[in-house]
């Protein structure tokens, strides 16, 4: 039998397709790339420079961009890359696309952010969006719909192109109390558009991922009923329970994360470990899982914690 390429695995456990050997693994952003490479991750750059670039720096840094991701995916073992353009809209968008094809001769599952409904404000911005819901409900009805149109247009010229897989939707809803809206507004509000989102990237042929941090539990069976491919990150800050999302949704949704970013940052090794064992055992018992962090590898975290669950992934998520 030909073995499988990551991106090939990757789409498997998307499609809740078990397959022999480990669990495909990702992170939604590997921030570390100093530690790891001596790079500044890209998201971390200073963009403003971008307009004031010739044509040669821009081939350069896109080409240096291109490789930290490639670089990341081959050290770590990733199925997958969650891709931050440059500046420049979806034309520069593709460019980049391109760079890291010529990289993995299509050896990667590629994605890019795409999610168009709300998310939770900062603490001004959460006033002002109360108060538009509750007195301008028809309002932001529009908005919301002008951002999903917005957002399917993109996805259609990057169909078009024919080298992205899917889209990460990133809005996040939960703190970890639950949902940042009551449940009325969210199924008004964001419902909606989420199932509609979901609904024609898929139509499309592309792959959805839904994440969110928090207390998902109030409102799985709306995130679960928009049909994404798969839930991410399963926060265990947020009292999210590997075991009891897989007994309740694990066979109709793939399932990503769930080791604590908390531990990682402040715990001990021994709970590190035990978050990323209890994350595979149960997992694992989903017919799709992808081994993850409940967010992300972000900047502050050691580098060798990381690679300390890294290492449980290695030896321990195995299928057999």
């Amino acid at each position: 039998m030909t073995e499988l390429t990551p991106r090939e695995r990757f789409i498997a456990a998307l499609e809740r397709r078990p397959i022999p050997g480990r669990v495909p693994h990702f992170e939604l952003v590997f921030f570390l790339t100093m530690e790891a490479f001596g790079k500044v991750h890209p998201s971390h750059r200073e963009y403003s420079q971008w307009q004031q670039m010739t044509e040669t720096e821009r081939r350069l840094h896109r080409k240096e961009i291109a490789k930290i991701f490639f670089d990341t995916a081959e050290r770590y073992e990733h199925d997958a890359i969650f891709v931050h353009p440059n500046p420049g809209g979806v034309e520069e968008e593709m460019r980049l696309l391109d760079e890291i094809r010529a990289l993995d001769n299509g050896k990667y599952y590629l994605m890019f952010h795409g999610d168009p409904t709300f998310a939770i404000p900062n603490g001004q911005g959460m006033e002002d969006m109360s108060i538009r819901m509750l007195e301008y409900p028809e309002e932001v009805d529009k908005d919301a719909i002008r951002s999903v149109d917005w957002h399917l247009r993109r996805a259609e010229r990057l169909k078009e192109h024919g080298v992205l897989d899917g889209f990460a939707l990133c809005a996040d809803y939960c703190f970890n109390t639950g949902s940042f809206l009551p449940m009325p507004w969210f199924d008004r509000f964001i419902t909606p558009h989420l199932n509609r989102i979901v609904k024609d990237y898929r139509d499309m042929g592309f792959y959805v991922i839904k994440h969110t941090d928090g207390n998902i539990m109030p409102i799985l069976d709306r995130l679960v009923g928009c049909k994404p491919h798969a839930l991410h990150s399963l926060d265990p800050q947020g009292g999210v329970d590997m075991a009891e999302v897989v007994r309740l949704v694990g066979d109709q949704v793939c399932l990503c994360g769930n080791v604590d970013c908390g531990k990682l940052q402040t715990g001990t090794d021994e709970e590190c470990i035990e978050s990323a064992r209890y994350a595979l055992q149960n997992g694992m018992k989903a017919p799709g899982y992808i081994f993850s962090t409940s967010n992300c590898v972000y900047t502050g975290m050691e580098l060798k914690r990381y690679e300390l669950v890294h290492q449980v992934w290695k030896e321990e998520g195995i299928r057999r």
